[in-house]
Formats: C-alpha cells, structure tokens, sequence
C-alpha cells in the first residue's frame, strides 16, 4: 500500500537516483520494483526514473564510433539483448508495481523496436496507476554520436501530455529541451508537470530544466543518474570510462545524480541531489496557472496570426503492407459490394 496522500491539487513526486543495472534487465526491473515500493511508503503518486535508466545509458559510445568498430558493434549486442519491447513480459513485474501501489510511473529506458528488432529507442515510458501504457515517448533526434546506438523516433505519436491523478504530465529526454518546437508542442497542451531526463545534470542541464519551468510556467521533475565504477561491469569499465570522458577517474563516482525539482518561477523547490537516494516534492499545481498571469508562451504570450507550428503525430512504420485479394474480395467488387 502506498503513504499518506498529500492534500487535492499538491500531488507528491520522487525522484530515483539508485544506481542502474547496467546491461542486466532482469535486475534493473527488480531494482524498480523496490524504488517503486520505497517512494509510495513515502507517499509519492509518481515515481520518475532518469534516461535510459533501464539497462543503462551507453556512454560507451562515444569512446567507440569508429566505422566497423568490432567492440561497438559487441557492446550493442550485449546491449541490444538485455532492452525489452515496451509490450514484453520482462516490465509485468514493474506494471505490477504500479498497480500494487497505485502510483503512476515514469521509466527511462532502452526500447528495443518489437520482441526480435535490431534498433533500439531512447525512450520514456508511462506506466499509470493500473499498470498498463499510459504512452511512450521516443527521443526524437538522438545526439551527436548517440545516433550510433539509437535510432530517432519514426514519429511524434509520442509527444503527449497525459491527463493524470497527479495532474497533466509531459516529458522529453536530454537535449530534446534545446529545441523550442519541441517545447512549444508541449507548452500547447497546458503540460502542469514536466519530466526532463537526463543522464548526468551538468551545469546546462540545470539551466535548461530551471529555464523550460520558467517558459512552460510548469514543474519540472529532473530526473539524473547517479553510477560508479563499480556499478558498470569489470569488460566495460575502461570503454564506458572513455566514453563519459578521457580525465574520468578509473574509480569512484562517474556520474554524481543532480536530480532535482523546479517551480513555476524556475526556481529550485527540491535542490539537486548528489549521491544515491530518491528527491521528493509536493507540487502545488494552481501555481501553474497563477504564474501564467504574466507569461503564457501559448496563450495570451503567443501571437498565432504571426507564427504557426504544426505537429504531425501520424504513427509511421518503415514498410506498409498489402495482402493479396481472396476469392471473397474478388466477389465483394464484381457484385457492387466491396
């Protein structure tokens, strides 16, 4: 059972900043599942984990993007192996977290593209109070090198604002938040709680989470990964090191976590936290829209006889199928009924 729940309108959220399972799923999923448990004892309604928090972020790759790199093309496999289809059994158990405790929750994690697919997706993952699919959301443009290992989402199916018990909730991985038609599409939906992911909260991820709840006159749930060395298995540890940087110590804490909560006004109402452990909050959503009295980028702010911007959420596959006519077909035409 969860905690006690905080009064109508001030939903509680928490962060989890637990080391992920690093190329294993099945402990990844086991370690969600005790998040999930630990943070609605505490009374959260929504529990957010970071980018690809599931199986890992590959930061590997950034130390391995030569062409016909046989060690890349080894760590994708390992990896590509341990991602689950956002419809397979290996998340039951984490549905069956949320349903248990009725807590709506949020997972960063590797998507692999169907049950036998090749390509992966950088991927957020809602899972509601029930425990089935609330939406997905895929990382429209991976990185830089990121482009290696993920593929960009097919569409912008996934660029939703979910109505929910804990208020209307958007989110976007990364660097997504440097691009303003992908914020502004979120703005549009009247989003109250925001969910940036990330893999480690450096200065300009701090900036670019305090910056999208002054714009958006929102809260913002940043959610960062906390990993040390000893977190990452013995074969990878110098590849993934090189990939978070050439002066990254051999030991210790590769990435310190950062995650935090902002208001409306773009100020910090959780601080950044360093070191494992999960950050909470209560959120006062009528602030969200009392803060839009002087700034409303999609309302009163915006000009729409100047500026337009069209979304196409038309879900898109990259082959189309047409099956051969039967012999009923055929009938249905030549009588004037098909």
């Amino acid at each position: 059972m969860s905690g006690p729940r905080p009064a109508a309108g001030r939903p509680r959220v928490a962060v989890v900043q637990e080391p992920p399972a690093v190329l294993d799923l099945t402990a990844g999923v086991a370690r969600a599942v005790a998040a999930v448990a630990s943070a609605a004892a505490d009374g959260a309604q929504l529990v957010v984990f970071p980018e690809t928090w599931l199986t890992g972020y590959p930061a590997w790759v950034f130390g391995l993007a030569g062409w016909d790199d046989a060690g890349a093309r080894h760590w994708y496999g390992r990896l590509l192996a341990q991602c689950p289809a956002v419809d397979g059994p290996e998340l039951d158990p984490l549905r069956a977290a949320a349903r248990r405790h009725g807590v709506l929750v949020a997972m960063g994690l590797n998507e692999r593209s169907g049950a036998a697919g090749g390509s992966l997706y950088n991927s957020l993952l809602y899972v509601g109070r029930d425990g089935a699919t609330l939406g997905v959301h895929r990382k429209l443009v991976p990185t830089h090198t990121e482009r290696i290992v993920w593929a960009p989402s097919p569409d912008a199916a996934g660029l939703q604002v979910h109505s929910t018990e804990v208020g209307r909730v958007g989110g976007l991985v990364c660097w997504e938040h440097w691009q303003p038609v992908i914020r502004q599409a979120l703005h549009a939906q009247d989003e109250q709680v925001h969910l940036a992911l990330w893999p480690d909260m450096t200065e300009m991820h701090a900036v670019a989470a305090r910056t999208y709840a002054f714009e958006g006159r929102c809260f913002v749930v940043s959610a960062a990964q906390f990993l040390t060395a000893d977190d990452v298995p013995g074969d990878l540890r110098e590849a993934y090191r090189l990939g978070v940087g050439p002066d990254t110590p051999a030991t210790g804490t590769w990435f310190p976590g950062g995650s935090a909560v902002a208001g409306p006004d773009g100020s910090w109402l959780a601080e950044p936290l360093t070191g494992p452990g999960i950050v909470h909050a209560e959120l006062d959503l009528e602030l969200t829209t009392a803060f839009k009295h002087d700034l409303d980028v999609a309302g009163h702010s915006s000009r729409a006889d100047l500026f337009s911007l069209t979304v196409d959420r038309r879900p898109r596959a990259a082959v189309s199928w047409r099956h051969a006519d039967t012999p009923a077909d055929v009938d249905a035409r030549r009588t004037g009924n098909g």
